[in-house]
């Protein structure tokens, strides 16, 4: 099972791959990026989007970052709160079986 896993992402790797080419060829007509504050050289058109891209994911990643630490934090607290429950259980389970008759 675990060799299909990586046969199935070494083939969507290679789609994407490809697809990434045939874009990066399809769009090579060169365009200045004009920002409001300034404008910067001349570059293809597919440099341009694939680094809008870039920079999206990074900064979704970022923005992300803060739910994903409050998420983790939360977890710990309750896999903490979890082994002490579970330890009471069994504390618990102890002494009961050590006053039975």
């Amino acid at each position: 099972m675990r060799w299909l896993k990586g046969l199935i992402m070494a083939i969507i790797l290679l789609v994407v791959l490809l697809i990434g080419i045939l874009f990066a060829t399809n769009n090579q007509q060169t365009v200045p990026l004009d920002l409001i504050w300034m404008q910067l050289p001349e570059a293809s058109l597919s440099v341009w989007l694939l680094s809008a891209l870039a920079i999206g994911v990074i900064l979704g990643m970022l923005a992300m970052s803060g739910v994903y630490l409050r998420l983790r934090t939360t977890l710990t607290r309750a896999q903490r709160h979890n082994q002490q429950q579970r330890k009471e259980l069994d504390r618990l389970r102890v002494q009961e079986m050590k006053e039975l008759p």
